[in-house]
């Protein structure tokens, strides 16, 4: 199936980043790639993003990142390169649990309910990325937008917290699935696991 990419363009990242002296003086960029609906099947959607290397400021390049609304999980594979996915659950007054996967081509990252996510990639190469999530499914963009991006930013010396949360869980690291899940039905929406 031919699908256009939308390109994802540092005009609707601005008010996500870190570094906002570099995103206020840097003209417009394309940062990333996302071909949707590649292949449809059984009430679930295959995407591939695309993510080249590149640094933002002093942060490394990543999606704006949202959150899931309702139960609803998605499943990412690394298909080139390497990427960090940073997960975050926001409570009704502050974010309740917050982790990062590190993950390399063939491993695959499991984005639970309830949660938001944005991906980086650190490296030097170009990170990308396949994943399956439910037809259904709805985005939540606004929440991270209002709080200037995600609780962490991960940049040239490392994570950095974002002071626009007045508290956020210490970050934690856990490991990536190292295969694909033979059956996809957990990811139907809604998820009624």
């Amino acid at each position: 199936m031919e699908v256009e990419a939308e390109i994802r363009y540092l005009d609707d990242m601005r008010t996500v980043l870190y570094d906002k002296s570099w995103a206020r003086t840097t003209p417009n960029l394309e940062l990333y790639y996302m071909e949707r609906g590649l292949e449809e099947k059984d009430g679930l959607r295959y995407d591939i993003t695309t993510i080249p290397p590149k640094m933002l400021g002093q942060e490394f390049v990543k999606t704006k990142g949202h959150y899931h609304i309702g139960e609803c999980q998605e499943l990412y594979i690394v298909l080139e390169g390497e990427g960090i996915f940073l997960m975050q659950k926001k409570g009704e007054e502050k974010i309740q649990d917050v982790y990062y996967v590190e993950a390399k081509k063939g491993d695959c990252v499991l984005v639970p309910s309830f949660y938001g996510h944005t991906t980086i990639n650190p490296g030097l190469k170009t990170l990308k990325m396949g994943n399956w999530i439910s037809k259904e499914y709805i985005a939540d963009y606004e929440s991270i937008v209002t709080k200037g991006g995600f609780s962490y930013y991960y940049t040239q010396v490392g994570w950095v917290q974002n002071k626009n949360y007045e508290e956020a869980p210490k970050l934690r690291f856990e490991k990536p699935l190292k295969s694909m899940p033979q059956n996809l039905d957990f990811l139907k929406w809604p998820n009624t696991k």
